[in-house]
């Protein structure tokens, strides 16, 4: 699968991309916050999936819906619940766990409820990050966290290694596990999550709850 420079027909995140990599073709999936469709449509395309969607904003749902896409309007933080178990071989959450409320919660419903779960989030324990809060002493601002502390709606920001003690705490293993930076090009250091913690923009998580097949 290409990268998101290389993508013959339009810009893909390069978030999707690694994502789509860890779909099974014909997987049943569930977008979390699938925002305006985009990682769900290339699902589609790419790996033939029986694709849902839920997304809180409204005008995002009518751009799903525009694109042919099964979606819903809901909210993560309280609508997850009403899924039964194990409804899905995905349950997926890109880029959206940090604007949630109850994270712990939300993950462990997407655990619930997917056989699988893939979640990717902007790394705040990176580099660049660290230094602007050193030298400036102020919340950074990046190309993946572009706005002010007082607008955006990330209230729960993490890094690597916090995101990996909560799969700990939930008992899950990760089957996968891929920091990359902005490119989309993954970091030659797999086995160190110190590094992937410094030197990673972003990160993909791969999880499975403890002993299930």
């Amino acid at each position: 699968m290409t990268l998101p420079d290389q993508h013959p027909n339009r810009a893909v995140r390069a978030d999707h991309l690694l994502i789509a990599e860890m779909v099974t073709p014909g997987a049943r999936v569930l977008d979390v916050g699938c925002g305006d469709g985009a990682l769900l449509e290339l699902l589609i395309e790419e790996k033939k999936v029986d694709g849902r969607g839920i997304e809180l904003i409204r005008n995002n749902v009518n751009a799903c819906v525009a694109r042919g896409l099964s979606v819903i309007q809901g909210d993560a933080d309280q609508d997850l619940s009403g899924y039964p178990d194990q409804a899905f071989d995905y349950a997926i959450l890109s880029l959206t766990i940090q604007a949630t409320r109850q994270p712990r919660v939300v993950l462990e419903n997407l655990l619930r409820i997917g056989r699988r779960a893939i979640v990717s989030f902007p790394n705040f324990g990176h580099w660049k990050i660290r230094s602007s809060l050193l030298l400036t002493g102020r919340m950074p601002r990046t190309p993946n966290l572009p706005e002010t502390w007082y607008e955006s709606q990330d209230s729960h920001l993490c890094t690597i290694k916090d995101f990996s003690d909560l799969v700990g705490i939930l008992d899950a293993e990760v089957e996968d596990a891929v920091a990359f930076n902005s490119r989309g090009q993954r970091l030659a250091i797999k086995k160190s999550l110190s590094l992937q913690n410094l030197l990673g923009e972003k990160a993909v998580f791969l999880l499975a709850p403890r002993g299930r097949t």
